[in-house]
């Protein structure tokens, strides 16, 4: 080729002198060919050469796709994989793996018209590929998150109050100038120590995990979404999805709930891990841009139901579980007592000491942390086991009543007649079956009512004024409303914790059926007015009437016992008196006034007096 000047705006093409030199190539491979192309090398290495610089000068754009297309890796996808495992290991490379999926966006071009077979094969083989990126590099983040997550609810429990009663001793005993302890001993690190830095140079494990999050959500964060074979992808998304499993099994795993031992975390302190937990995910969206609130909303909401979308238990029935078969049923034994002055339940002096302190589970701080965590729909279904457990009571004193029908119609109708209800009252059996199965019931509503308050009080934080409206609804009901209107009004008021005359839960719960001393005695008053309530709702009766019959046969049977002179049959008459008190006080249908109309309010004032007096002696 000779040499000329290139004019502006000459367009090359070499394509007929790259057919001329494959035509050639045709005719001097066959058998009788003159001249055989086997023989001369260097012609062919020669002209290979020619076409390549042809190529560089008038088909520029063809080389630059040929010699950059990596969609070779198709066909060596085990050594691709290889790669991409050490691409991800390294944080100082791990920004640079979004390369391998979006590679498998380019595996289409290695398909070819005359080979159509390999495009359904190569199609799948760049899905699962991809798919396999993607969800590798989600784990990754997940882990190093999981990771950073367990390290700052470590700090968080530093916080607690728990840990600050050896600081509070080592002050008092330097105070009074006494050693305690062994000499050496090495003083225990404060709070927030792991954030003081002697120089720059320090680097914590912390700053690691975070260095790695940062550099693998820039890579995760790369592309919202890429397009293999027709199928959509987007990595933020496989992100969001790992992020919601390991959270939820966090939260239920931070419950450390040990069915063996009956071993459960105290409500507040899984409230701080959670909150330290939701710190962190809050967190991940400096690096990546994905919508934290949705994983929140569509994990805890879950948490609140019985079960999880997995079948999986959730925290609300491993409380729920916890509350009903370990406290309540200790509570049963004698061996918990309820003191509302405290409102909190309180571990009895015995034998066998209990495994937990009733107080630290059950008072005020530890019901609103529980209220927090598995929120109204968790309250509702923790107040609907407890329902179901009043019922099955409830059937065993509907049996009491059948057995005894015969003997409680005549004393209805004899209340009047001191003599002759003596004598009846000699007949009834099953007496203090009636009396334990009643402290029961009390003993759970009085648990529910902790539950309510507290609820009350964090709703009314969080939303006051949707509060105050349901109150004010609640408070503003006209007494001709129509019950089942009046039910739903009940219904909304106790979905948040207010107080009801009539309670919708245990009304359900009943209507379903077909057929402080520490034996918890002054929960009698709550059962037996809620009891009253939720029966006479389900049976259109009067509840007022009702509950003024039952005072009038209560206050003639009292009077009675107190003309008795037998040790045995006025035993703790005093404090059966105050019960009735509190039976009225408890009552949103009852009055002092009617009380006092029907029972002498001097030995009421007589009885507080006797109670006070054998309190005072008995702790002396």
């Amino acid at each position: 080729f000779g040499y000329r000047p290139i004019e502006d705006g000459e367009v090359f093409d070499f394509r007929g002198m790259r057919l001329d030199w494959f035509r050639l190539q045709a005719y001097t491979s066959v058998s009788k060919a003159s001249l055989s192309l086997a023989d001369h090398r260097e012609l062919g290495k020669m002209m290979n050469t020619i076409i390549f610089h042809t190529k560089m000068v008038d088909s520029l754009v063809e080389m630059l796709v040929e010699t950059s297309d990596l969609s070779i890796f198709c066909f060596y996808s085990r050594a691709f994989e290889k790669m991409f495992q050490q691409c991800l290991e390294l944080p100082s490379q791990s920004r640079y793996s979004i390369a391998f999926p979006l590679l498998c966006t380019h595996f289409m071009s290695c398909t070819h018209e005359l080979c159509p077979e390999e495009r359904h094969h190569i199609g799948d083989r760049s899905l699962s590929l991809c798919n396999m990126f993607l969800d590798e590099m989600a784990k990754q983040a997940r882990n190093l998150i999981t990771d950073i997550c367990t390290e700052q609810c470590t700090l968080s429990d530093q916080l607690l109050p728990k840990h600050c009663a050896k600081t509070i001793s080592q002050a008092v005993n330097k105070k009074s100038k006494k050693q305690t302890g062994k000499k050496g001993e090495p003083e225990r690190e404060k709070p927030g120590v792991e954030s003081m830095r002697k120089n720059r140079l320090v680097v914590t494990n912390l700053d690691k995990l975070h260095t790695a999050l940062s550099e693998l959500c820039f890579s995760i964060n790369y592309v919202p979404n890429m397009v293999v074979w027709e199928h959509t992808f987007t990595p933020r998304e496989y992100l969001t999805s790992h992020l919601e499993i390991r959270f939820t099994k966090s939260i239920v795993g931070m419950t450390m709930y040990n069915q063996a031992t009956q071993e459960i975390a105290k409500p507040s302190e899984l409230l701080t891990s959670v909150r330290a937990y939701m710190t962190v995910l809050q967190s991940i969206e400096n690096y990546v841009q994905i919508d934290i609130t949705r994983v929140f909303n569509n994990v805890l909401l879950q948490q609140t139901q019985h079960l999880d979308s997995h079948g999986e238990p959730t925290i609300t029935s491993l409380y729920t579980n916890w509350y009903l078969e370990t406290l309540l049923r200790q509570v049963s034994n004698g061996h918990i007592a309820y003191f509302p002055a405290m409102k909190a339940f309180v571990n009895l002096p015995t034998e066998n000491e209990l495994t937990f302190n009733a107080e630290e589970y059950s008072d005020i701080s530890e019901m609103r942390s529980l209220s927090e965590l598995l929120g109204p729909y968790g309250m509702k279904f923790l107040s609907e086991s407890l329902m179901w457990h009043i019922s099955s009571q409830v059937a065993e004193l509907k049996k009491l009543v059948v057995e005894n029908v015969d003997v409680l119609t005549q004393m209805r109708t004899s209340f009047d007649k001191p003599d002759q209800m003596a004598a009846l009252f000699k007949r009834l059996s099953s007496v203090d079956s009636v009396l334990k199965r009643m402290t029961i019931i009390g003993v759970i509503l009085s648990f529910r009512s902790l539950a309510q308050e507290a609820l009350r009080d964090v709703l009314s934080y969080h939303i006051p004024f949707l509060v105050s409206s349901i109150e004010d609804f609640k408070d503003h009901i006209p007494r001709e409303t129509d019950m089942k209107v009046a039910m739903n009004v009940y219904e909304l008021s106790s979905a948040a914790g207010l107080p009801c005359e009539i309670d919708p839960a245990l009304v359900v719960a009943l209507s379903s059926q077909k057929s402080g001393h520490c034996n918890n005695i002054h929960c009698l008053a709550k059962a037996i007015n809620q009891i009253a309530a939720a029966l006479f709702t389900i049976h259109k009766g009067s509840i007022e009437d009702r509950l003024k019959e039952f005072l009038a046969l209560a206050s003639s049977s009292l009077l009675k016992i107190g003309q008795e002179t037998d040790k045995t049959t006025t035993r703790n008459r005093e404090s059966v008196y105050l019960l009735l008190d509190m039976i009225v006080q408890e009552s949103p249908f009852l009055t002092m006034d009617l009380l006092e109309s029907c029972f002498p309010y001097v030995l009421l004032r007589n009885a507080y007096h006797a109670v006070y007096k054998q309190s005072v002696t008995s702790s002396a």
